[in-house]
């Protein structure tokens, strides 16, 4: 084949890789069709990756195939690791993506020199700024939901004024770059600041946020890979990049409006700090308990259970006891669904994903309205590690750092039982005045054993 018929099939094979993400993004939009959107996704990146080996400009693939196969060596055990560590395993996903492009903004950036443009010079910047902050980021927010480091907020008085003066540097650094890109020093001192305020910009950030940072941290790194395609003349990681960068960007918008937040105070409002009750006030307050037989009784009598799924369920790995739960009580004639909050768990999606494994059905998942809409009706709602998207503070206490968010309202069901190892606030550091009302009864102990201990009573009871 000579060299234009090679470039007409390459550019038709990246527009039909660019097809691909693009159904890919729409199909995941669904839990119903969410698996065939990953596999969509997958080949669509086959494609483009298959494809960049017949760029002509391509002549030595020694290092490629190196690469390759350290990829592999270090991806399969990503991929295989515990349903439970998946938020952790995508912020590591969105580290490995950022480093890769900003590395590859550094090299092109002394390929260039001194002959670089101030065009080229902006995009690669701007490049490098954005994937070496992301990297940083991203690497802190996987600590962070490994348990590696604090997850509380850390922060410390001016640390906003600090954090700004520190990425006002890289981007005079980058100024200074555009009009002399030989300057000395200039450029990377401009990596190692960027890679700096990327640890600033997640560190005073709290595990109750941590939706809406890998959301952010998301959109950072397909706003990367875009400024890459410019840099490289590549049109499919322009397109890529951007439609990465842009979902992110809007399942942020989500989370933030699922939380009554906004970016601004998500990013540099040092949230989920531990508030301390007045004293006395736990005394004051009588908590209601029962037994897993007890509750197994409650469950059986129930015409209608809604359970709702919250990080201590990934924690204890329960979702396939809770999917025994579900078909013991389906068979006793009880309707069983699960009301999903947008922002339970520790990423987008998280409870799906996690239901999704155990393989509940998809039309027994409803979103937070829905669920609010018939929890009135409701005998029963079951709140399985859960805690701060349940709180009812967010609706009556006007002084409470969650004040305006959307809940599910559990406590409009006739009863509502929490499993939960104890009293102890969530991720956002706030008291629940669930654990306290009339109708509440608090199920103490490990997710997973207390649901088990749940289904043996309701099975033996049917037999």
């Amino acid at each position: 084949m000579n060299q234009i018929t090679v470039q007409y099939l390459t550019d038709f094979s990246y527009i039909i890789a660019i097809a691909f993400f693009i159904l890919s993004l729409k199909w995941l939009s669904s839990p119903a069709t969410a698996r065939r959107g990953v596999l969509v996704g997958e080949i669509g990146a086959a494609i483009a990756v298959a494809t960049t080996f017949f760029n002509p400009d391509l002549v030595r693939f020694k290092w490629i195939l190196i690469a390759l196969l350290i990829g592999v060596i270090v991806g399969i055990p990503l991929g295989l690791v515990h349903m439970t560590a998946v938020p952790q395993r995508t912020a590591m996903s969105h580290a490995f993506g950022a480093v890769a492009a900003a590395l590859i903004g550094i090299s092109e950036y002394y390929m260039r020199i001194p002959h670089i443009n101030k065009f080229e010079m902006t995009e690669i910047a701007m490049e490098v700024i954005i994937g070496s902050l992301s990297f940083t980021g991203s690497l802190i927010a996987a600590g962070k939901l490994q348990e590696w480091l604090p997850q509380r907020p850390i922060v410390y008085k001016g640390q906003n004024f600090v954090s700004f003066t520190v990425l006002g540097l890289a981007v005079l650094s980058a100024l200074v770059l555009i009009f002399n890109p030989v300057t000395p020093y200039v450029f990377p001192g401009m990596v190692i600041i960027s890679l700096l305020f990327g640890v600033m910009l997640v560190t005073p950030i709290g595990g109750a946020d941590m939706p809406t940072v890998i959301a952010l941290l998301n959109s950072y790194v397909g706003l990367t890979a875009a400024l890459l395609g410019f840099v490289l003349n590549s049109k499919v990681l322009v397109v890529a990049g951007a439609l990465d960068g842009s979902s992110g960007f809007i399942l942020a918008v989500i989370m933030c409006k699922a939380m009554n937040r906004s970016f601004t105070n998500v990013l540099f409002g040092a949230f989920g700090q531990l508030q301390v009750a007045a004293k006395g006030e736990a005394e004051e307050r009588t908590v209601h308990s029962a037994t897993p037989e007890e509750a197994a009784a409650i469950l059986a009598a129930s015409n209608t259970v809604l359970v709702v799924p919250g990080y201590g369920m990934a924690v204890a790995q329960a979702q396939h006891k809770v999917r025994e739960m579900f078909d013991v009580l389906t068979k006793k004639g009880v309707d069983v669904k699960f009301g999903i909050h947008p922002v339970a768990g520790r990423m987008p999606g998280h409870m799906n994903v996690l239901l999704a494994e155990a393989d509940v059905p998809y039309d027994k998942l409803v979103e937070m309205d829905d669920a609010n809409s018939e929890m009135p009706q409701t005998d029963v709602a079951l709140i399985i590690g859960a805690n701060d998207v349940v709180n009812p503070a967010a609706k009556t206490d006007q002084s409470s750092p969650i004040y305006g968010m959307p809940i599910i309202e559990v406590t409009n069901a006739r009863t509502v039982m929490v499993i939960k190892r104890s009293l102890n606030p969530g991720f956002a550091g706030i008291d629940n005045p669930l654990f306290y009302m009339d109708n509440t009864l608090m199920l103490f102990g490990d997710a997973k054993s207390f649901v088990s201990s749940m289904v043996k009573e309701l099975s033996g009871g049917g037999e």
